[in-house]
């Protein structure tokens, strides 16, 4: 692989994802902080110098650096290490526009904002996709045949489409399962295409006992053979169907992520699966090969983890700030300075690990260790 192809099929998707979902985020943050009347002095869309901007009416800097790899709002009067001093020479019209002398639930949306913005945003993206393309559901297609299973039997392949069982069209792969289900040891006739050509099978799915709904048992039948993930279907949905079929998956997506992390805590699953910018990057190029419908629901699931992650209660992220207010709410007064001072400095440390280790993952998953160990062996 050339550079430039490099840079086209993996940098370049991941560039213009993450700055979207980036964008999304301090919008987010930059919105709220406007309707509750603070001065936002910098919107800016990645770190380091600054390659293009302007100022707009409200004397906020719009600014795009070199660095695309996150971004910031600075808010005047954000900063809560500030000395009494600059504090006590602060005017009354800069204390009304000032985000430390707001009241704490302003700030407390503020700051989760962010994260709560990256949801709706994966919420109408989802909708958009329901609504515009459809919702996705695999055909009756096989993907993998079981070994001595009914369907290796009666000689089913990869990559074959299931039309017709006996007198009922099917079109879903859960048609085809739920008719195999319903006939154990009944020989059914299978209309399928393989390589464009119509080919007839007869087959027998195989009885298995199990546990019934209601108590009990009950025999099911058994084919043998899983969906092909190549082989999709879209189902257009209405609007309100698209809305609610979209915030249940974002929330089905946040609660896999949450089982996901217990699961690295608790050791059931390995930490080697944490990924970092270089496997988001080769994520975000092969979703882009794939197509726009794939990229976007891609940059939904980021946008969701995004989210997440940043709602974590570890200092430096948003979820630290909302757990000092709920501190300072309970205490009725916020913690001191130095405390969280430290308590930054412990996260951005915290932080910075995570990212080290995530990345060095990568290099390992991406097999770039292996190619350096080879250069010098």
């Amino acid at each position: 692989m050339d550079i430039l192809t490099y840079i086209v099929d993996w940098i370049l998707p991941f560039v213009v994802v993450f700055t979207i979902l980036v964008f999304v985020h301090e919008l987010g943050h930059y919105w709220i902080a406007r309707r509750a009347g603070v001065r936002v002095e910098v919107f800016a869309i990645g770190f380091g110098p600054e390659i293009f901007g302007r100022n707009d009416s409200h004397g906020t800097r719009w600014k795009v650096c070199a660095i695309p790899l996150g971004g910031y709002v600075k808010m005047f009067g954000e900063n809560d290490f500030e000395s009494e001093e600059d504090e006590a020479a602060l005017t009354p019209e800069e204390k009304t526009v000032s985000f430390h002398h707001k009241r704490i639930s302003q700030r407390a949306a503020i700051v989760a904002a962010g994260p709560i913005a990256n949801f709706v945003f994966a919420i109408v993206l989802l909708t958009g996709l329901f609504a515009a393309v459809g919702l996705p559901f695999p055909l009756a297609a096989v993907g993998k045949v079981q070994e001595e299973s009914a369907a290796a039997e009666a000689g089913f392949e990869a990559g074959d489409r299931i039309v017709r069982i006996d007198d009922e069209d099917i079109v879903s792969f859960s048609d085809l399962r739920r008719i195999v289900r319903d006939h154990p040891g009944v020989s059914l006739r299978f209309e399928i295409v393989r390589d464009d050509e119509p080919v007839l099978l007869r087959a027998t799915p195989k009885s298995m006992e199990v546990d019934a709904e209601g108590g009990g048992k009950e025999m099911v039948g058994l084919l043998g053979v899983s969906p092909d993930p190549a082989q999709v279907g879209y189902e257009r949905l209405g609007p309100i169907d698209a809305i609610i079929t979209a915030s249940d998956r974002t929330l089905g997506l946040t609660t896999q992520i949450f089982g996901a992390l217990w699961q690295i805590i608790s050791g059931t699953r390995t930490a080697e699966e944490l990924g970092g910018p270089l496997r988001i990057a080769q994520l975000s190029g092969q979703m882009a090969q794939g197509g726009l419908i794939n990229l976007v629901f891609f940059m939904a699931a980021l946008s969701v983890n995004l989210g997440l992650i940043n709602l974590f209660p570890i200092p430096m992220l948003d979820g630290g700030h909302l757990a000092y207010y709920i501190v300072e709410a309970v205490r009725g007064r916020p913690l001191d300075q130095r405390v969280q001072e430290y308590g930054f400095r412990f996260g951005l440390v915290l932080v910075l690990l995570l990212m080290i280790f995530a990345t060095w993952n990568d290099l390992v998953q991406l097999e770039v260790v292996e190619f350096f160990k080879k250069l010098v062996t």
